[in-house]
């Protein structure tokens, strides 16, 4: 699809994006004139995150050039007898990718194929547009690398994937579940249409992209730190598929722009000061340390969005959190709220306005005031009756 093969092209047009690099690089410069031991555990306990998800983000460019996003979104528009089990499809779809590739995976490669499956059934698209950002963020709490929040705060825990999920597997759900709730109620007028979709695209390719996929999923559940052999699998196999097919999407320079180094660099700088600044202030130490689950949620899902909240984790979580996964629901479902709030509201933007799709910051940011109040308070709420922190 014309706009899907457009998106390497468009994700890292330079903007905004050098000056936040220049601005992380900055800070991280200061951080480590003015303390540099603390800096130095800062900068050991963000890298990880950091590499993972580069590392899933070419698993994804693979997977998007042998057509797996594309036949399964239209697989899901084919097969879904009406609006609704199309949005319930959709559903399903995004947290799993969100869940196994990333959330910033699943904004930049599911955002067009959603648009594309709503438009081919005639059907409005804003119950998927919106729905495949709120769901990515709320969405991400299943696993560790579904969000590099989880790995930031999990740099105290030292759980592998599978202990993970086993505490957030309920307050995941919960809070994914609410989410699609509200904005499908919200949208309910857009999903009565039972159109017959157009024809499907050409068949995917069951190859490397699809093995990336298993290896990465098998890393990430069973490895304490699967940062660096995801990082190879994904270099790994772009090499390959660009070694087998030289003409492909997946030639370095267009790896290269789909990770969007100026970003990754740019939060990355930002989130070693704020790291190094909660190791040397012990003010979010203290703040946190009065909180209950239900604060500790709020206070992230306010910081969030004051600073990203991947700098956010990495300044309340600097030094060991009480209640890290209260912590982390705020994180990731707190982004919700407002634009500021995660990476992957500037990939959904782009993603979604590459498609031909018409995303409002302003609408997404009304869906969030409904559903992020309810999804923390599910999520929390199962947190407590489970006696987790």
């Amino acid at each position: 699809m014309r706009g899907i093969d457009s998106l390497e092209r468009r994700i890292a047009t330079p903007g905004p994006e050098w000056g936040l690099a220049l601005l992380g690089c900055a800070v991280l410069v200061v951080a480590v004139v003015l303390a540099p031991h603390e800096a130095r555990e800062a900068a050991a306990q963000d890298w990880p995150p950091f590499v993972l998800v580069s590392g899933l983000l070419l698993v994804g460019l693979v997977a998007n050039e042998d057509g797996l996003f594309a036949a399964g979104g239209h697989a899901l528009a084919r097969a879904a007898p009406g609006g609704v089990a199309l949005y319930a499809g959709t559903v399903v779809l995004v947290v799993s990718v969100t869940t196994l590739l990333n959330l910033d995976t699943s904004v930049t490669f599911l955002t067009p194929v959603l648009v594309y499956a709503a438009r081919s059934r005639g059907e409005g698209e804003a119950p998927l547009l919106y729905g495949c950002l709120l769901l990515s963020n709320a969405g991400s709490l299943l696993l560790p690398g579904s969000n590099l929040t989880n790995l930031i705060v999990l740099g105290h825990l030292h759980l592998s994937g599978r202990d993970f999920f086993t505490h957030m597997a309920l307050p995941g759900l919960a809070a994914a579940a609410v989410t699609a709730v509200v904005v499908g109620a919200i949208h309910h007028r857009a999903l009565r249409t039972t159109i017959a979709p157009s024809a499907a695209p050409e068949r995917p390719v069951l190859g490397a992209g699809l093995v990336a996929i298993g290896a990465v999923t098998v890393l990430v559940v069973t490895l304490r730190s699967p940062a660096i052999p995801v990082a190879a699998v994904g270099v790994g196999v772009v090499l390959f598929r660009s070694w087998r097919r030289p003409s492909s999407g997946t030639a370095p320079d267009a790896a290269l722009r789909i990770l969007g180094l100026p970003v990754l660099v740019g939060l990355f700088g930002l989130a070693v000061a704020l790291g190094t600044l909660g190791r040397t202030w012990s003010g979010p130490a203290t703040l946190l340390a009065h909180l209950d689950l239900w604060g500790t949620a709020a206070t992230a899902a306010f910081f969030s969005v004051l600073v990203n909240n991947l700098p956010a984790a990495s300044l309340l979580a600097a030094r060991q959190p009480p209640h890290p996964f209260a912590l982390l629901v705020g994180l990731n479902v707190g982004p919700n709220l407002a634009v500021t709030g995660s990476l992957a509201w500037v990939l959904w933007l782009r993603a979604a306005r590459t498609a031909g799709g018409s995303p409002s910051v302003a609408r997404a940011s009304m869906l969030g005031l409904a559903s992020v109040p309810l999804s923390i308070a599910a999520a929390v709420a199962v947190l407590a009756a489970e006696g987790l922190h």
